[in-house]
């Protein structure tokens, strides 16, 4: 290194690109330190953040929303992640984060998508990114700005942030770099050990390996033999192929490394319940920053929680079909956010449930899936579901026979067709009489390899909610150590929104690195 910088940071994602800009806003020489080339699973993200209260992109499509029309909402989907202090903290400074994201260079626009969607349709990117439009207890607002660019915007959200990285003198990224463990001196974070991969033909390989992981990752689901195999030839060329130092930090280093869904001990462990799905990020969320922090005294947080995606929407109408468990009852209102459904069918019905339709909404999903706007993945597996991912009988009973689901299955469909009101709440448009056949069934599994169902975690190390410091069993601080996004414990720790996750990253990031400036061990001071 060329000089001893002021702050160190682990992960070059989100949350890193923030906390590195924020930190060099305030003066702060910063090294960023990436095991691959950057990006995480920003980049291969929806660059979806949850923003409201009136951004300037609300304002441009008239939505009158407020920080405490956004509080309400949050509350009910945050519950215990975070104090109502932070949580109202969180709300009040969006806009702004908006806002010093646009400075950065980010792009977003103000075209607005009303109906309910997983992800917007190409050229919008403003919408009810969670359960806006299905609690009746708060007025719902539209607060999920997609990030302006083609396709899944995380990767046009990441270029964004790396451009302005490099356009700061104050920040240096040094990258194919794994942090091996944090150098703790007199009970202080002082410094990173970092072996870097120094051959060049071996770099070469090992990005080229990376990026064809990442590529590859839906078809990798098929071929997890190749997955692992190319696993272990990155860890070889890490291992071989490198050279150690020790790097130290004026004011200390920040955790941003991500979560822990590819480390499958640490699934095994925490959330087996998991196990089954689809892990959603990369080969990168292996909880290494989660693991050093803990080996340097720090206190971990919500581990037990992760977020399994059931999005059977779009189609629309697909919401008018009933979501069973394999006694044939009801679960859950199916007009709910894919996350929220998913921790329904994992938590309470051991990740098995069908979604039950007939004919007539057959007809009018295959009509939305070839007429209405929709991703390409979206068409996808609206197809696997209407063609593949299904079964198809005369009768319920004959239907539930096929599917293994008992015979129950009959009353309840006849109950909820009979009923005026949904008693779990389900709107009127989507609330209609399934009692004319014949009769579908999608298979909604956390292990179907047809409709994969994506996890990701959500606890990390807990961290002083005003400055982001990682706290200790006992409740202080570890001096010189903080962290931010996954692998922190935060906003999206009970459960998961679209674009809460990459709103922490920048709230958490930016806390982070400016705190870690200004602040030391807050009992120490007071002492």
């Amino acid at each position: 290194m060329d000089d001893k910088k002021d702050l160190i940071i682990v992960g070059f994602g989100a949350a890193g690109a923030v906390a590195a800009l924020e930190a060099a806003d305030q003066g702060a020489r910063v090294l960023l330190i990436d095991r691959f080339k950057g990006g995480g699973s920003t980049a291969i993200s929806g660059g979806v953040i949850y923003a409201g209260g009136g951004t300037y992109y609300q304002k441009l499509a008239r939505v009158q929303d407020s920080p405490e029309h956004m509080y309400e909402y949050l509350k009910s989907e945050v519950g215990e992640s975070v104090s109502s202090q932070t949580l109202k903290k969180f709300c009040e400074e969006s806009s702004g984060s908006i806002d010093w994201l646009r400075e950065k260079g980010v792009p977003f626009s103000p075209k607005f998508y009303p109906k309910k969607t997983s992800y917007p349709p190409r050229s919008y990117y403003l919408y009810f990114s969670g359960n806006e439009l299905s609690y009746p207890h708060s007025e719902p607002f539209p607060r999920g700005h997609r990030v302006k660019g083609p396709g899944l915007s995380g990767e046009t959200f990441f270029d964004s942030l790396k451009m302005a990285v490099e356009k700061n003198d104050l920040i240096q990224t040094k990258t194919q770099s794994k942090v091996l463990d944090l150098i703790v001196e007199e009970s202080k974070v002082k410094g990173v050990k970092v072996q870097t991969i120094n051959n060049e033909k071996a770099s070469t390989l090992h990005n080229v390996l990376s990026k064809t992981l990442t590529l590859l990752r839906y078809v990798l689901i098929y071929l997890p033999f190749f997955r692992v195999l190319i696993e272990k030839i990155i860890l070889f060329l890490e291992s071989s192929y490198s050279e150690t130092e020790n790097i130290y930090a004026e004011k200390g280093v920040i955790l941003t490394s991500g979560g822990y869904i590819f480390n499958r001990e640490m699934v095994k462990e925490f959330i087996p319940q998991y196990q089954k799905g689809f892990p959603l990020g990369t080969i990168a969320d292996d909880g290494s920053g989660i693991k050093m922090g803990q080996r340097a005294g720090g206190k971990l947080s919500k581990m037990e929680r992760a977020s399994a995606w059931m999005f059977f929407v779009p189609p629309r109408s697909f919401s008018q079909g009933v979501l069973v468990n394999l006694k044939g009852e009801r679960i859950c209102n199916e007009e709910y956010y894919g996350a929220t459904i998913g921790d329904e069918i994992v938590l309470k019905h051991e990740g098995k449930s069908y979604l039950i339709f007939n004919s007539s909404v057959w007809k009018k999903a295959l009509r939305q899936t070839l007429q209405e706007p929709h991703t390409w993945f979206q068409v996808a597996t609206s197809f696997t579901n209407l063609f593949f991912n299904r079964k198809r009988a005369p009768t319920l009973e004959k239907l539930a026979e096929k599917c293994g689901i008992e015979e129950t299955l009959s009353k309840t469909i006849e109950s909820y067709s009979q009923s005026e009101k949904d008693p779990l709440g389900k709107s009127k448009e989507n609330k209609v009489s399934l009692n004319e056949g014949p009769f579908y069934a999608v298979r909604c599994f956390l292990d179907n390899k047809l409709f994969p169902c994506p996890t990701l975690t959500l606890g990390g190390l807990e961290v002083d909610e005003e400055t982001g410091a990682v706290l200790k069993e006992d409740g202080s601080i570890i001096e010189g150590l903080y962290a931010a996004g996954r692998s922190a414990a935060g906003l999206t720790s009970q459960t998961y929104v679209s674009g809460l996750s990459l709103a922490d990253c920048v709230f958490s990031g930016r806390r982070a690195g400016k705190m870690a400036l200004s602040q030391k061990d807050k009992q120490a001071e007071a002492a």
